[in-house]
């Protein structure tokens, strides 16, 4: 896990679906961002991470949450391909930014999935609106306790010129499921 009051890594990413440009987490500071890493032929993804992300990015405005899909390939690289996800996204209506992890040129573990320190899939990480992860959670996480983390998150205070990460005001220092 990433201890606490660790800033976001600004993601690396192969390509972008459903954003005209790509999203900078530093341009979504202000925001909680909701990053839910996923595989296609991940069961526990299409089962519930997917449908969660996209009911997540249906229920808040976009200036207070932001839902980004991380595809996050670490096993079967020959069928998981760029046009593949691209007909995967469209047959699931999935309407929310997604970013393609970049390959590692080291292995078969992508960038961003290293650099989350993401231990597979389905994975869901919270990011507040100073930029930094307070969650980290490999597995399903119930729409319940997402709701209620994403709520705190939007309770706490966020002043662009102070970010006095010790504050008393944050909801907790890390959530834990």
């Amino acid at each position: 896990m990433i201890s606490k009051g660790v800033k976001a890594p600004e993601l690396m990413v192969a390509s972008w679906l459903n954003t005209p440009e790509p999203l900078v987490l530093e341009n979504l500071l202000g925001r909680v961002v909701v990053l839910h890493a996923f595989q296609m032929l991940c069961p526990g993804c299409v089962s519930h991470g997917l449908p969660q992300a996209a009911a997540i990015h249906e229920l808040y405005r976009s200036d207070e949450v932001q839902v980004i899909g991380l595809h996050t390939v670490f096993e079967h690289h020959n069928v998981m391909t760029f046009d593949a996800l691209k007909a995967f996204v469209h047959e699931y209506r999935l309407t929310f930014p997604i970013a393609v992890d970049q390959p590692s040129e080291a292995g078969p573990i992508p960038v961003m999935m290293q650099k989350l320190n993401l231990q597979g899939t389905p994975s869901l990480v919270l990011i507040d609106k100073a930029g930094e992860i307070r969650l980290n959670h490999f597995g399903r996480v119930s729409d319940m306790q997402v709701g209620n983390m994403i709520g705190q998150l939007l309770m706490e205070d966020y002043q662009q010129d102070s970010l006095d990460t010790g504050s008393d005001e944050r909801a907790g220092d890390r959530f834990s499921v």
